[in-house]
């Protein structure tokens, strides 16, 4: 569960205290068991008694519904505090990963500057209602949990697009530090150089999955 959409739902599981079982999968070279289960071959995947799910929101909502007594809540009792959380988590979705890999796709001084804007806006809008130290105050949620990734990702973008977190305002960089400290995060991080390789064909706007088609033609991305 190396990228960002797959490592949320690794930090579900251990921030849940989930007994599980860990399987890497090749992307070039799927074995049976797993297509047998999963046609699509899309990963994330939780097979549970015989059945597989996938798509990472929809698998930590679902964790979070099979094991309701294993604490913390990352989604509030309160119908409307869920929906409150499910929002920004739609923030997330929505605005701040296509703003991040808008940013990364750019290959001109200008237009990455104004990508870049673009993602600092992002980031400081959901950053400006979280209270501290996570997004709901002191309790972990779900909308920590997807935005985690990025946030100990961000180095991309200092390294090759200039970003700084205190440039993004907000109570961002106390927030980010707060995320990327927390042991399920720490935990279910792999080393970085195992991220470059990804990344590399972004920043070199030679990536061809779906994310890259859909950032190029301007449809941008909804991935949590």
């Amino acid at each position: 569960m190396g990228t960002h959409n797959k490592h949320s739902v690794w930090i579900a599981l251990e921030e849940k205290k989930i007994l599980y079982q860990y399987k890497e999968v090749n992307p070039y070279k799927k074995g049976k068991h797993f297509l047998d289960i999963n046609p699509k071959g899309l990963v994330p995947e939780i097979e549970y008694q015989g059945r597989a799910l996938h798509e990472s929101l929809i698998l930590c909502e679902f964790l979070e519904d099979v094991y309701p007594d294993h604490a913390p809540r990352l989604l509030p009792k309160d119908p409307f505090e869920r929906a409150y959380v499910r929002l920004w988590i739609n923030h997330v979705s929505k605005s701040a990963i296509p703003a991040f890999y808008r940013t990364v796709h750019a290959q001109e001084p200008d237009k990455q500057q104004a990508e870049l804007q673009e993602f600092h806006k992002a980031l400081r809008t959901i950053a400006e209602k979280a209270k501290g130290p996570y997004f709901l105050g002191d309790q972990f949620s779900l909308v920590d949990v997807v935005i985690a990734p990025w946030a100990v990702r961000d180095y991309i973008t200092r390294e090759h697009r200039g970003y700084i977190r205190e440039a993004v305002g907000g109570g961002w960089k106390e927030w980010a530090e707060q995320l990327e400290k927390r042991e399920s995060v720490i935990k279910t991080l792999s080393l970085l150089e195992h991220y470059q390789p990804f990344f590399e064909r972004f920043l070199r706007d030679e990536a061809q999955g779906e994310v890259a088609k859909a950032t190029r033609s301007g449809r941008g991305s909804s991935i949590v």
